[in-house]
């Protein structure tokens, strides 16, 4: 075991394990408070939760901004520096949202906290792609995605337990952790940008000239459709995300308690299977990976209407989990593998813009449906929305084929 462990470290570089350690001290300390933050703010503001929950959406909508800032920002100036802001912006953030007092200063913080989130992401995407070669960034990815869920499982636990004694503890906590993550990166890790800014050749010097910008990223239509069917599919699983907690509560009385052991799963799930998903998903081509993993996604989300208590729902967020342990990876690797070097910010930030956009409409559509048709419309139509991602991402892998060996057999 400890030879086995031994070897995976020495694949990687201790830069990729630095950003992997960083990675499980924010996400300990960022999830000590979040999930609990809107409880804060309702009996800070004593104003209704429909106003309460508003922040989320501030958050969500400023996000979308922010992903094409960070494209642009990684590419031209950095990953680290980037990466560096985004950590230190939201321990900030999060220290003074102890301290707000009114909803305006509310809407500001989440303002700031929806503007560093995707630079951090963005840029942690493109340093990754960076420092691994393609071969390995599936399981590099899977890897981060394995620490992210540890310590997401850890950190509302003990944030729980902060929150019933004081909140001050949880919110120090979420802004230590930040700012250590930050202070490590800024000491201990280098910038990879750097050996990308000087072409080896003039050949190589025309194509940095004839990609820069987003102008290149949205000419590249087949990756542009890629990104648009997945934004629409993901939109399935975030309304089950966002959603269901209601759902289950008004419609089967489920209590909050009982349905925290559901995202638990869904996070326990991420750190134990994980990496046996993707040793096998790894071996395939990424759109029909990405293509099955949809079709699981929509599935898990559309078993939503067919349950009715604690059991059903658990099921359904078992069902697709396995949607994202097979799809999440994949997808990354593929948007690393197809930017061209100089644009993988960029091409990052369209990619997490698609996210942002299913993020943003789930619980619009999620709604209209529950007040317009029934609850378990909801369910059906988030059903119908996958399969629609599942049809394209399948046509877009066979028309790709069929590119490939045109241009093999020309």
């Amino acid at each position: 075991m400890f030879q086995k462990a031994k070897n995976l470290y020495n694949e990687y570089p201790s830069q990729y394990w630095l950003m992997i350690t960083g990675v499980v001290i924010s996400t300990a300390g960022g999830s000590l408070i979040w999930p609990f933050l809107l409880i804060y703010a309702s009996a800070k503001l004593g104003l209704p939760l429909s106003t309460v929950a508003a922040l989320i959406s501030v958050n969500a909508g400023t996000s979308l901004l922010s992903s094409f800032l960070a494209g642009t920002l990684a590419d031209k100036i950095g990953r680290k520096v980037v990466m560096n802001f985004s950590l230190t912006l939201n321990g900030i953030a999060y220290f003074f949202l102890m301290r707000a007092e009114t909803y305006p200063q509310f809407v500001i913080l989440m303002i700031l906290v929806g503007l560093s989130n995707p630079l951090y992401q963005v840029g942690a995407d493109a340093m990754l792609a960076d420092m691994i070669p393609s071969e390995k960034r599936t399981d590099a990815y899977a890897i981060s995605r394995i620490a992210n869920n540890a310590a997401f499982a850890l950190g509302p636990a003990i944030g729980g337990f902060l929150a019933a004694t004081s909140y001050d503890l949880a919110f120090y906590g979420a802004a230590t952790g930040y700012i250590v993550y930050s202070l490590l990166l800024f000491f201990l890790g280098h910038e990879t940008l750097e050996k990308l800014k000087a072409p080896n050749s003039p050949m190589e010097s025309k194509q940095v000239e004839g990609q820069e910008g987003y102008a290149r990223v949205f000419r590249d239509k087949g990756y542009m459709l890629f990104v648009s069917l997945m934004s629409i599919g993901l939109i399935a699983p975030t309304m089950l995300w966002i959603l269901m907690p209601v759902y289950a509560k008004t419609n089967f009385g489920m209590p909050e308690n009982l349905y925290g052991w559901i995202p638990t799963t869904n996070a326990l799930m991420c750190v134990f299977i994980q990496y046996p998903v993707t040793q096998v998903s790894r071996r395939y081509k990424a759109l029909p990976v990405a293509a099955i993993g949809m079709l699981i996604y929509a599935i898990g989300a559309g078993s939503v209407a067919l349950m009715s208590g604690f059991g059903g729902f658990w099921l359904s967020m078992v069902i697709l989990t396995f949607g994202e342990l097979i799809l999440v990876p994949t997808a990354s690797k593929y948007v690393a593998d197809l930017a061209p070097a100089n644009l993988r910010g960029r091409y990052m930030g369209v990619y997490w813009l698609g996210w942002g956009l299913a993020r943003t409409l789930a619980p619009l559509i999620g709604g209209f449906l529950n007040d317009a048709i029934a609850p378990r419309a909801i369910w059906i139509g988030g059903l119908i929305i996958g399969l629609t991602s599942v049809t394209g991402l399948t046509l877009l892998s066979r028309f790709s084929r069929s590119q490939a060996t045109i241009q093999a057999d020309v």
